[in-house]
């Protein structure tokens, strides 16, 4: 690999003790500042107060550049607040005097109420508090939760938060963002861990559809099955195999119009039935949170449909 040098900046005019020249170079890999004419070393182990990552374009630089934490939306005043903490030391691990501790005691209290200081930073706090919780039992990544929190605000600019339920309203935000990147989570298992009752989560989900002009991509079927399939122990191989029939079911454009959770539930029956896996229609209706009825008028359609030899 080759040695990083770069002419060094010289606005204090040093110059070579050897030969006077002031052409000087930087070595950053060997940490030393070199005479350009005679080669004499003038500096050695110099520290290099750069960034420990490397750039090549102009654009790359600026996307990589960064100071403190990176922004995030999830948060209501994305992460860019700064804390006084309560220490009782310097930095030296001398005490501080009590007339300093006191007044940072005062700016601490005077600084948390001016994070929450505008009613709708009041708000984001409180969403975002709702947001967090929600993601937390229901385990949600973190770029699914950053998506919520994000679509939070847009309602919140809109106005679509004046007169609901703060809590309906990122009940809602978290479920959009779950359809928009195909996070396998029903409506019923976000309301399950919220206050709000279904329906006016799903009221407020299809005011932001409309307000918010949300495009929503048609669920995938196929995305469901390692869900069940992990909630009643079914092998690889169960999965792949109904994988499968999906695949060929969506080709003959059987599925259209049908429910995904539904269509994954019979498609892990008929695969359980060929691989010989003993799992009944109850286990997997319950582990789908469909009815053992859905899963059987789905499985006739598959069988007769992709012809199946069961």
């Amino acid at each position: 690999m080759l040695s990083q040098k770069k002419v060094l900046d010289n606005p204090n005019g040093d110059s070579c003790p050897e030969c006077g020249s002031k052409n000087l170079i930087s070595d950053e890999d060997t940490g030393e500042i070199i005479c350009g004419n005679c080669g004499l070393v003038l500096k050695e182990s110099i520290i290099n107060s750069g960034p420990e990552w490397r750039a090549f374009t102009p654009s790359e630089k600026e996307s990589r550049s960064r100071v403190g934490v990176p922004i995030s939306f999830s948060v209501h005043d994305k992460g860019l607040t700064t804390v006084i903490g309560r220490i009782a030391k310097d930095a030296f691990g001398r005490n501080i005097p009590l007339n300093t501790r006191l007044q940072m005691l005062r700016m601490r209290k005077w600084q948390i109420r001016s994070r929450v200081h505008s009613s709708e930073d009041r708000n984001l706090a409180q969403a975002m508090a709702e947001l967090d919780r929600l993601s937390d039992k229901l385990h949600i990544p973190q770029s699914i939760k950053e998506n919520a929190a994000l679509i939070y605000r847009k309602a919140l600019e809109k106005g679509l938060v004046r007169g609901r339920s703060i809590s309906a309203i990122a009940a809602a935000s978290l479920y959009a963002a779950c359809r928009i990147t195909q996070t396998p989570r029903t409506l019923r298992e976000i309301t399950k861990q919220s206050p709000i009752d279904k329906k006016d989560v799903a009221r407020c989900y299809r005011l932001m559809l409309r307000e918010l002009d949300l495009q929503m991509p048609k669920p995938d079927a196929q995305l469901r099955v390692p869900k069940i399939a992990a909630k009643i122990g079914l092998g690889e191989k169960t999965q792949r195999k109904a994988v499968d029939i999906l695949k060929r079911a969506e080709k003959l454009k059987t599925t259209a119009g049908k429910d995904p959770m539904g269509l994954a539930a019979a498609a892990l029956y008929i695969a359980c039935v060929l691989t010989e896996e003993k799992r009944t229609q109850k286990m997997i209706a319950d582990a789908a949170g469909v009815t053992e009825v859905t899963i059987r008028n789905r499985y006739k359609g598959l069988k007769e449909s992709l012809k199946l030899d069961i």
